[in-house]
């Protein structure tokens, strides 16, 4: 609600009207940010191949990702965008649909709670097969935590109720939690850092588990997540490689899946 100006002294309002877009430019003006374009393949074990071969079948694919992320005074937000299998139709005839093109997208938040380590924490998962006309969407919307250890090492733990959406089942589907964590350190001369996603979802739905897996129900509990070493040779290039694990997740019941990921990223901030 804006008030007359002769209800303030000339000085203070002709202030006030000279630092609001000052603050507004503050709130906008990021502490850190990133973002990356990169190229990834993605290849399964052998056991994973096989574990998967008649319930949600895996086969390797190359994704193209942008990346980014800002942290503010007020909190911090993180995104990304695949494009799987991009050279590929919606509906990949030479694999059965093993290689159709698919998308995904993820963006998450951390809303400061004043200055306390805790925040309001946010996400947005969206997993898209085109050939098989497939969507999931995760909504959680919970609790955050940010520290920094004296080492360097820093860790982003969270806890949520979850939401889904999808071709099979929508409504609450239990709780997520898990964190992101990184640590930078040298060795050899080089600049080298290694990054740590978890997500452990529980207590789902009985409907979810039966509707959204192939084969059988899954488990109530899912597991998933990435272990990753990067090398930084110089500012504008960063390549690693990536551990990839789940358990009772991605549309198989029932199968451990794991992968390596070898990824070149061109970062342009």
């Amino acid at each position: 609600m804006s008030y007359p100006a002769r209800r303030l002294p000339l000085t203070i309002a002709s202030l006030l009207a000279g630092l609001a877009p000052i603050a507004q430019a503050d709130a906008l003006t990021p502490n850190w940010s990133f973002a990356n374009a990169s190229v990834n393949y993605l290849d399964w074990s052998g056991g994973t191949e096989e574990r998967t071969a008649t319930n949600a079948a895996k086969s390797d694919f190359v994704y193209l990702e942008l990346e980014g992320g800002a942290g503010f005074d007020w909190g911090e937000l993180y995104g990304f965008f695949d494009a799987e299998n991009p050279n590929h139709g919606s509906f990949d005839e030479r694999s059965g649909g093993k290689d159709n093109f698919r998308t995904a997208a993820k963006v998450t938040s951390h809303f400061y709670l004043g200055d306390s380590p805790f925040s309001l924490y946010a996400h947005v998962y969206d997993f898209r097969d085109h050939g098989f006309d497939v969507r999931e969407q995760d909504q959680v919307l919970g609790l955050g935590y940010r520290h920094t250890f004296a080492n360097g090492l820093w860790i982003k733990p969270f806890l949520g109720p979850a939401r889904v959406q999808s071709s099979g089942y929508t409504g609450m589907n239990g709780y997520i939690g898990g964190w992101v964590a990184g640590y930078d350190f040298h060795a050899l001369g080089q600049r080298l850092s290694l990054t740590n996603w978890h997500e452990q979802t529980f207590a789902r739905d009985d409907a979810y588990l039966t509707q959204n897996f192939v084969g059988e129900k899954a488990g109530s509990t899912g597991t998933n997540g990435a272990v990753a070493l990067w090398w930084h040779p110089v500012e504008t290039i960063t390549t690693g490689v990536q551990y990839r694990y789940a358990d009772e997740k991605l549309g198989t019941p029932g199968a451990y899946q794991n992968a390596l990921i070898y990824s070149l990223k061109l970062n342009f901030l």
